[in-house]
This record gives structure tokens, sequence and C-alpha cells, in this order.
């Protein structure tokens, strides 16, 4: 027998992480009331002179990624072809998200996901949603089908990556 710490993947069976999104949100500390809002698709923060530092991409098999708005380069909105957004840092990252009325305000009207939203850096997450969901919000507000990040080495491969990926988005 070894005295050895156990490794990582032991302690993950012996104490699993919370199930879901649920789950985490019970377990969050109490926020100030209304500083942030969300529909099915996005987070946001309600201050209209609020801005977040961060963006984070949730996907539907429970993993997420951050991005700094600070490496937030070009962003790009086709309505037919979804959103594109480049972040640079080490390397660089595209982040392809594909829905609809992705630019359509919510039932206020003060906030979407382009405008008011990511470009003001208000935007603190954006997940991809189930069918059943997408079928419950219709045509009635913004939707995320999928969510691609692709972490690549040059600008070049930048270009291919989209070419191949999202060819609309290219000049």
């Amino acid at each position: 027998m070894t005295d050895d710490p156990p490794i990582h993947q032991d302690r993950l069976q012996r104490n699993p992480a919370p199930a879901g999104l649920n789950a985490y949100l019970k377990s969050k500390e109490p926020e100030a009331e209304g500083t942030e809002a969300s529909c099915k698709a996005f987070g946001y923060l309600r201050g209209i002179r609020d801005s977040a530092t961060s963006v984070e991409f949730r996907f539907l098999d429970g993993n997420s990624t951050w991005f700094p708005y600070s490496l937030m380069g070009v962003w790009k909105h086709n309505p037919s072809e979804g959103l594109l957004i480049k972040f640079s840092g080490d390397l660089y990252y595209v982040v392809l998200i594909r829905g609809s009325n992705l630019d359509k305000p919510l039932n206020e009207g003060a906030i979407n996901l382009t405008h008011a939203g990511l470009q003001r850096h208000r935007v603190l997450w954006v997940r991809e949603m189930t069918k059943e969901e997408i079928r419950q919000v219709g045509e009635t507000g913004p939707t995320i089908d999928s969510i691609e990040v692709a972490e690549l080495e040059s600008h070049d491969a930048v270009k291919e990556w989209i070419g191949t990926h999202a060819p609309a988005f290219l000049p």
C-alpha cells in the first residue's frame, strides 16, 4: 500500500461534481439582487453601464470555456450563418455560435446578444440549448444551436478553419 495522494480521477469518482447547471446555481453564493438577468440562450448584466471582464461559453456536455473580453477582436454576425468571434492571446481562438434571432432584443427591448450585449461587454455567458429548449423559445427569442471553439496557431490556420466551418464569413 502506498501513501500517494489519490489521482484527480479517483477524487472525482468519490466526490462527483453537482449534476448540471441547476446544481451549480443552487450552490452559488447569493449575489446582489437585480445585477444579472438571463434568457435561455445567454446571461447578461442589467446595468447599462455595467461590463463584464470575461464571457463564458457553456456546452451541452457540461463543460465551459471562458475568454476575457480584453482578448476579443473582430466579430461578425451573419443571420444565416451565425456569430463568429475571434480572440487573440498566445494563440488564436475562434468561436462560432450557430442559432437564430441572435440580434433580437429580449422582451424589455434593452438587450440583445450582439449590439447591446457582446459589443458592450455585458454578456456573462452564452450556452448551447437542448432541442426542447429551442422548440420552446421558437421565434420569440434568441436560440443557440451550437458553439464551436477552435484553438489555432496562425492567422492562416484561422482563415482555413473559417473557410471549412463558416465560409460565409470570408471576404
